[in-house]
């Protein structure tokens, strides 16, 4: 546990998202909107911008008009190379806009993907392997993406959509280059229940001092004297209902989506990193502190969500130390700053509280104590079943239909999500027994852990047998 005599610095979670206000970031966690931005996308880019509006509005495989579009015709890439200038000075005169950045941000990433994958993508739609992307990508989209990420705060320019995902419940241009997305992307779906999780998560690590007096014991001392009410009510009524509101819409998502559909579109959210499409990386022309060096940098992942790894820092998830989870941790450079910085918060909150063990610690025969390792044992069930949805879209929509061995961020394709999800039914098996097991926590976290029982052997049992078909070690 942390020195409570150097205390974690607090984080501002904004309870007014000030819409408005253009000198703030565009994504900053708040009470109101959660890990949405502050405001809703930007639509329309000033007039300096029209020749990326006019290629962009080009650009679909399925334009407005229903016509086929550039990347249908393989016309992109001559169309880029000829019609459109660099932008980087308009840019600059635009610079105190944050939203405005964040909106260009992402309008040059589409571009970006769809310039370097369009030959990728005119191969699989032949029925071929996807083959090389372009791996130069020309300095009149290199130069403004890279001034735009400067002044957005981000760690590098994307290779592709990254966390643009969550830019766009607005927003036709989704995650699809033909603007037609056969279903909701999990991140604008599941994104809007988060204020609840925004809001009582730095509350419930910090009322531990303000709602008893006084700062809760060290592990060592922890009683089930130290939980109450407020406790599990900030628990149950709050974050539960939460998270059990992203799982309806992740269902409502599975109801809806089509899986035959997803490849059609996959072509364009592939990254650079850990990728056949660009073996030697991207030379971004134009980019003077590049000194002429390949780029690589991963593309779009549902580990650039915020929701899950908030969880997975509040409930103290252990992960493996596997290369898996080095993966994972390299996800996190490619959240928006001010998610980064949050999600940390709460980690080192946890920790120098002692919240996990002070939740978990108190005699079992003292019945508010089960009670809070019950509402624990919901809120890992709930972070079991979105990690468990998210296995089977990966199976049925990427494993099914497509033999390619890398995700589109990068990592590989069968092990990855198993090594998160794994962690979880592990640690969940964990507290169940460290609070007794069947017949201590009562019928509803029996009907639980069953479940997780059946689910640790299916899972074992389809990843085995995936890495036996495609030959992973």
């Amino acid at each position: 546990m942390g020195s409570l005599s150097n205390p974690v610095t607090p984080f501002n979670v904004l309870t007014d998202a000030k819409p408005d206000d253009t000198s703030l970031p565009a994504f900053m966690v708040s009470t109101t909107r959660g890990f949405l931005p502050r405001a809703d996308p930007i639509v329309t880019l000033p007039p300096e911008f029209d020749p990326l509006e006019s290629i962009l509005q080009r650009m679909p495989v399925k334009t407005a008009s229903g016509e086929p579009g550039l990347l249908a015709e393989g016309k992109l890439g001559n169309v880029v190379l000829s019609e459109l200038p660099d932008l980087t000075s308009h840019i600059d005169k635009y610079a105190p806009n944050l939203p405005l950045m964040n909106a260009l941000y992402r309008d040059y990433s589409f571009l970006l993907s769809a310039f370097l994958l369009e030959p990728c993508h005119l191969r699989f739609i032949k029925g071929e392997p996807y083959g090389l992307a372009r791996d130069v990508l020309p300095a009149n989209i290199a130069r403004p993406i890279k001034r735009c990420a400067e002044l957005y705060d981000t760690p590098s320019p994307p290779s592709l959509l990254s966390l643009l995902l969550t830019l766009l419940p607005q927003k036709e241009r989704a995650s699809n280059p033909s603007w037609n997305t056969p279903a909701p992307t999990p991140s604008t779906t599941t994104a809007s229940p988060t204020p609840p999780l925004a809001s009582p998560t730095p509350t419930s690590a910090s009322s531990a001092r303000s709602s008893t007096g006084s700062t809760p014991p060290p592990p060592r001392q922890a009683s089930c004297s130290c939980t109450s009410p407020w406790f599990n009510t900030a628990l149950g009524e709050e974050m539960l209902t939460a998270l059990r509101n992203i799982n309806r819409s992740m269902e409502t998502m599975w109801q809806k989506s089509k899986p035959g559909s997803y490849t059609s579109f996959r072509t364009f959210i592939f990254g650079i990193t850990s990728q056949s499409m660009f073996p030697h990386g991207v030379l971004y022309e134009g980019i003077e502190e590049y000194k002429g060096e390949r780029q690589s940098f991963r593309g779009e992942s549902g580990a650039n969500d915020s929701m899950i790894p908030l969880m997975d820092s509040l409930l103290s998830i252990p992960m493996p130390e596997t290369p898996l989870t080095e993966i994972l941790k390299d996800f996190r450079q490619y959240r928006p700053s001010n998610h980064r910085d949050f999600i940390k918060y709460v980690a080192e909150r946890q920790d120098e509280l002692g919240i996990k063990r002070w939740a978990l610690g108190g005699e079992e025969k003292e019945e508010e104590g089960r009670e809070t390792r019950r509402l624990w044992l919901r809120l890992l069930d709930q972070v079991r079943e979105f990690r468990w949805r998210h296995w089977c879209f990966a199976r049925e929509y990427i494993l099914k239909q497509t033999s390619h061995p890398t995700a589109t961020g990068g990592s590989p394709i069968v092990t990855w999500l198993p090594n998160q999800l794994g962690a979880v039914l592990a640690e969940m098996e964990k507290i169940y027994g460290e609070g007794g097991g069947r017949g201590k926590l009562g019928e509803e976290i029996e009907g639980i852990m069953d479940l997780v029982g059946r689910q640790r052997e299916m899972l074992e049992k389809e990843v085995r047998k995936f890495c036996e078909d495609r030959g992973v070690n």
